[in-house]
């Protein structure tokens, strides 16, 4: 039987199991025994979602497991304590047999990270830098303030998908091609 925990402990650091066990641990990532707090707007949290149902989709089609911004990795050699929630991923097939009751140890083959309005670009370097040394295949990193989708694959090859353009998803994900505006919402009039 395991205890849930309301804060984290009185101690300094904490663990991955103590994360996990802390009743609100999925607004924390953990980066040398240190909650490292994920806050997403709402326009970060809907451009979110959109990713990862275009990931489902493609999952659903044509194998491979879809996450959204929930599921943790514990996946990295250097730092096995490091715990990180990217804002969806995808493992492909063949590579995942069953699913943990915890964080997922599988590097996965694309993550993405949207940017959200409290987050400092070199912090999103740095994960984005965590990731590929990880190994990584792709990222993905969405900034819903210029409509833009910065790519990343583990040759560090870099390149920006503005809104008229379109994404696909590379050796990771064959035949996976959506429009980047279709991941932004539409601008809409509200009515009183």
């Amino acid at each position: 039987m395991s205890t849930v925990l309301d804060a984290p402990p009185a101690h300094s650091t904490i663990t991955p199991d103590e994360l996990l066990q802390m009743v609100n641990g999925d607004h924390f990532e953990l980066v040398d025994g240190q909650l490292v707090q994920r806050n997403m707007g709402a326009l970060s949290g809907w451009v979110g979602g959109e990713m990862f149902a275009q990931i489902r989709e493609y999952a659903r089609q044509h194998g491979g497991w879809a996450f959204g911004d929930g599921v943790g990795y514990q996946c990295y050699s250097d730092n096995p304590e490091k715990v990180r929630k990217p804002d969806a991923s995808f493992i492909k097939p063949g590579r995942l047999n069953s699913l943990p009751d915890g964080y997922l140890t599988a590097v996965p083959d694309l993550v993405v990270e949207v940017v959200s309005p409290n987050d400092v670009y070199c912090d999103v370097e740095s994960k984005i830098d965590e990731y590929l040394n990880a190994g990584v295949e792709l990222v993905w990193v969405v900034n819903p303030a210029n409509r833009s989708i910065r790519v990343f694959q583990s040759v560090r090859v870099v390149h920006e998908i503005t809104s008229s353009g379109t994404l696909d998803g590379a050796d990771v994900m064959p035949g996976f091609v959506c429009e980047v505006r279709s991941l932004f919402p539409a601008e809409q009039v509200a009515t009183p």
